[in-house]
């Protein structure tokens, strides 16, 4: 599986771009549950306003407010407020000062000079210690018998009357305000910010400010961002989707493209490795399980973790107190992961095995169909496909009922950690230790953690199935063919007649403890014929494979002009060879397409040719179409002695140098092979032409036959010698021939 990783390599650009486009996605979701905190703190809790220090206070709630301050607070505070009095239009910012606050116009105010993120951050827990000092003063005077409206909530004070008592508090001794100050500093700063919000939106109204108006502007301003922050979420999401299934797409097609091109190089050496479904499957099936692991990986296994990490780090920044929750989450959904993955994973590795063994019954079936049906095994047939489709369907349910059991587990745990959240949470806010908002925030970063270790296992479910099939695919890829072309090929000879030589040649099939063929050898004249004959099992077709390197020779060489075939490249070689199989393959398209499968750049003229001299061309005219005839997948919808004549026409529109005919004659009937032969004889000139045949009457006429027996050459001469001399050849031909034609 990791082999495969190579073939990322020219989607690097594409990938950084996606894993950019996944942070700028997890940051956008992971800010969401922060505004959504923020609508509920500020927004509905603090009417919008957002901090404790007021942009602007009166005479007397400046007094009041530093009063409850240390010598130092005071002075930093004094240091950032500035008195601007009624009419004061020498002030460039009275105008605007007095839009904002319509008090102005007829009351002194003190007003911020700078109110920027760093004087908010240096004053809010100022104004926010004095506001808990004030109200455990208060609270302190009360339990003395003082009045009680001062120990009301900060959204009731009067504040007329607390002004009205301020003389009286500046009086009060500097250690009652020591030990409230100490009493506030126990109280949580974010606590201490909101109580001190209140108090600034008491200054607001008594200054005029429409508090309503300035909580809708807050809640709609965040819900813009919040609005916006979807929108770069939803288009990174689509830009990861275009971009991955762009990845996969592009994968899928070159590790399609390589098995392809490494299956068509293989020798049937290599092919009897694997069957030809499981090779189908492989290039299919075993393809399309990388390309939906690119495509949900890019997008799942990389956002998983980052959204994870991101939630974790965004929670704990809001509370650690509840980070134990997370630990419990996290700790089961791995458990329950981890005994789904030792469960599941060695059914994985079925599946594919499993699809191999039905595509290989369900090609056997239907490739032997019609002997199916002429031996009446219909019902073999059927149940021997039932067994192996059982099978596989039995592993797929077990897999999915394993897939069936994780989810509603998975979301009990979602529901239950939700409980948990909001029981803890809501204990921590009767105690002031949390706000509202802060407890909803870290209830959806915990929602968004275990949901990314949910789409991380659903992920690792994947991925061992994605690994067979990448093992499978790397096992095609990384068989070396036994047949190679030379590191430094020579040049095929360009001569208009060409000589073939066996040379001593021996072969022997791989992990074979004998030879097939032994010490042969024999010289193929241009413009001769030479004939093979033989018992079945003797060597003929195994012999011809040779000359293409369909295999290679155990020892010996064969030689073309001299040269050894091995020398040279297979397509030089091939170029050379009209090769005929025992077994006429057509391919689905038109007879002129089959024939042109010798030469593309063939015309008209030619296939007439070809066509007559194979025989083919009564058949041909006799449709409609002629040569635009339709030839169906395999050559179904042509007769055996048709398929032959065409597979013989469409080597002679090659017009090579050497024709190997691989016993091609066995279905045309005694008429049709004589003229096909006396037609070959003309057409082939100076070729060198070698058949194999089962029949005396194709060979007889041959300038020279060689006949083999066990893989040994037993014969060699013309028909009327070999009559005379080989023992082999006057059995088979006295079991064809006649008394007469044998001593004709």
């Amino acid at each position: 599986m990791i082999k495969l990783s190579r073939y990322l390599k020219p989607y690097l650009g594409v990938l950084f771009i996606t894993l950019a486009l996944l942070f700028v996605q997890a940051i956008s979701d992971l800010n969401l549950p922060n505004y959504m905190s923020d609508i509920v703190n500020v927004g509905i809790q603090q009417n919008g306003i957002e901090h404790a220090t007021p942009e602007a206070i009166s005479e007397d709630g400046y007094a009041l407010m530093t009063t409850f301050m240390t010598p130092a607070d005071r002075q930093t505070v004094a240091n950032n407020y500035l008195l601007m009095r009624p009419g004061d239009t020498t002030n460039p910012d009275y105008e605007a000062t007095l839009e904002k606050f319509p008090a102005l116009k007829t009351a002194s105010l003190y007003v911020l000079t700078d109110p920027s993120a760093q004087t908010f951050a240096t004053l809010d827990p100022i104004f926010g210690t004095a506001t808990w000092t004030f109200i455990n003063t208060m609270r302190s005077l009360d339990a003395s018998g003082a009045d009680a409206s001062a120990t009301e909530s900060a959204t009731d004070l009067d504040f007329t009357q607390i002004y009205q008592a301020l003389p009286m508090l500046t009086q009060l001794p500097p250690a009652t305000f020591d030990a409230a100050r100490e009493q506030a500093a126990q109280t949580p700063e974010s606590m201490q910010i909101q109580t001190a919000v209140q108090f600034t939106k008491q200054f607001y109204t008594e200054l005029g400010v429409d508090v309503g108006a300035m909580q809708t502007f807050y809640i709609l301003k965040i819900g813009a961002m919040m609005l916006l922050l979807s929108l770069i979420s939803i288009s990174a999401a689509i830009a990861v989707g275009f971009f991955s299934a762009r990845t996969a797409a592009g994968v899928s097609q070159s590790l399609r493209r390589d098995i392809f091109r490494k299956v068509q190089g293989f020798s049937n050496t290599e092919f009897d490795q694997f069957s030809t479904a499981s090779l189908i499957t492989r290039n299919t099936n075993d393809v399309t399980q990388i390309q939906t692991l690119l495509i949900m990986g890019i997008r799942i296994l990389c956002y998983s973790p980052i959204l994870a990490t991101g939630g974790i780090i965004m929670a704990l920044r809001r509370t650690t107190s509840m980070g134990w929750i997370i630990v419990v989450a996290v700790l089961a959904i791995l458990m329950i992961i981890g005994v789904v993955f030792a469960i599941a994973m060695p059914r994985f590795k079925l599946i594919q095995k499993l699809l191999d063994k039905l595509n290989l019954v369900t090609r056997e079936s239907l490739t032997g169909l019609m002997v199916v049906r002429a031996f009446g095994n219909q019902k073999f047939e059927e149940n021997r496909f039932d067994a192996v489709n059982q099978d596989t369907t039995a592993n797929n349910l077990f897999v999915n009922r394993v897939m069936v059991f994780m989810m509603p587990t998975m979301m009990f745990i979602m529901n239950g950690v939700t409980l948990l959240v909001v029981w803890v949470g809501t204990s921590q806010i009767a105690d002031s230790a949390m706000q509202v908002g802060d407890m909803m925030a870290f209830m959806q970063y915990t929602m968004q953690i275990i949901f990314s270790f949910l789409m991380m296992s659903m992920m690792f479910i994947m991925i061992p199935r994605a690994a067979v099939s990448g093992d499978r695919i790397q096992e095609v890829l990384a068989v070396k063919p036994s047949i190679i072309d030379p590191v430094t090929p020579k040049k095929m000879p360009m001569k208009a007649q060409t000589t073939l030589e066996f040379d001593h040649v021996y072969f022997r099939y791989e992990g074979a403890e004998e030879d097939v063929l032994s010490d042969i050898s024999f010289v193929a004249k241009p413009g001769q014929t030479t004939a093979f004959i033989g018992s079945t099992g003797s060597g003929k077709s195994t012999l011809i494979n040779l000359i293409p390197r369909f295999f290679d020779v155990s020892s010996g060489t064969v030689k073309i002009d001299g040269l050894d075939i091995r020398e040279v490249t297979q397509h030089d070689l091939r170029e050379k060879i009209g090769y005929i199989p025992q077994k006429g393959v057509l391919f689905s398209g038109t007879v002129a397409s089959n024939l042109k499968y010798g030469d593309q750049n063939a015309d008209a003229a030619d296939l007439l040719i070809a066509a007559t001299v194979a025989q083919a061309s009564d058949f041909i005219d006799s449709s409609p179409d002629g040569f635009e005839r339709e030839i169906a997948q395999g050559g179904s919808n042509v007769s055996g002695g048709q398929k032959q004549r065409l597979s013989i026409a469409r080597a002679l529109v090659r017009k090579p140098d050497i024709y190997i005919f691989d016993d091609s004659f066995s279905a045309l009937d005694y008429k049709t092979d004589v003229a096909l032969r006396r037609a070959l004889k003309e057409y082939t000139g100076n070729s060198t032409v070698l058949i194999v045949a089962q029949r005396i009457n194709t060979i007889m006429h041959a300038q020279q036959i060689i006949v083999l027996d066990h893989g040994r050459v037993v014969g060699k001469g013309t028909h009327h010698e070999l009559l005379k001399t080989c023992t082999t050849y006057q059995e088979i031909a006295s079991s064809q021939l006649s008394e007469e034609e044998l001593n004709r």
